[in-house]
């Protein structure tokens, strides 16, 4: 069943898996933290996708790399290196073959070449990004003061951490991976994947499996 809580809490993490995407389906808004501390080995500032070689972490990087230690909101990226290049040609190389990515192609280039300051605004423009082309209707809002708990609400900060994506699903395909027939299907990956292997049929394929997904998000 789908999360039927009001409110879902979460830190700004960019294009989010299909763990997040199934949660945050079932509320009526998404509240955005950019108060609380960055957090290395987390995927603030990473999204997993599938690869020719297994999976694929694409990171975007940090001034004053991943050891600091200030609010989100105050995390800078470092737009010396070119990130954005990397992460476009890398998403185009392994996904040209998918059946979906020509059509979404043209509107997720933007992002890739618009240039962001800080990591808060690159990942909220991902999240909208996906939100716009999924068709959801959540309220988005956001907040830059830290409050540890939330009540009746579902705080997704503390449970989201990269884990299932690196972890094989053995003896089924739940849908198509253009590299599954090389490496397996690799389950959790950036809502990305799942967009442009199913398309407009996305949103229907995270409800009609959502315990399936709760499964890859119990997996850490």
């Amino acid at each position: 069943m789908l999360n039927m809580s009001q409110t879902v809490v979460s830190s700004y993490i960019p294009f989010p898996n299909i763990y997040w995407w199934l949660q945050v389906l079932g509320a009526d808004t998404l509240l955005l933290d950019g108060g609380e501390h960055f957090e290395k080995m987390t995927y603030r500032n990473k999204y997993f996708i599938t690869g020719s070689n297994g999976g694929i972490q694409l990171s975007i990087p940090l001034l004053q790399g991943r050891e600091q230690r200030r609010p989100m909101q105050q995390v800078m990226i470092d737009n010396k290196q070119r990130w954005q290049v990397q992460h476009w040609r890398t998403l185009v190389s392994v996904y040209k073959r998918t059946p979906y990515f020509e059509h979404y192609e043209p509107a997720l280039e933007k992002l890739y070449i618009q240039h962001f300051d800080s990591l808060i605004d690159f990942n909220i423009a991902s999240i909208k990004w996906l939100q716009k082309e999924l068709r959801t209707s959540f309220n988005i809002e956001t907040t830059n003061v830290f409050q540890k708990e939330y009540v009746d609400a579902t705080d997704l900060r503390r449970i989201m951490k990269p884990g299932a994506e690196k972890q094989l699903l053995e003896g089924t395909e739940p849908y198509y991976q253009v590299f599954a027939d090389r490496v397996g299907f690799l389950p959790n990956l950036s809502m990305l994947d799942l967009l442009f292997a199913e398309g407009p049929h996305a949103l229907q394929w995270l409800k009609s499996n959502a315990s399936l997904i709760n499964e890859w998000g119990a997996k850490k």
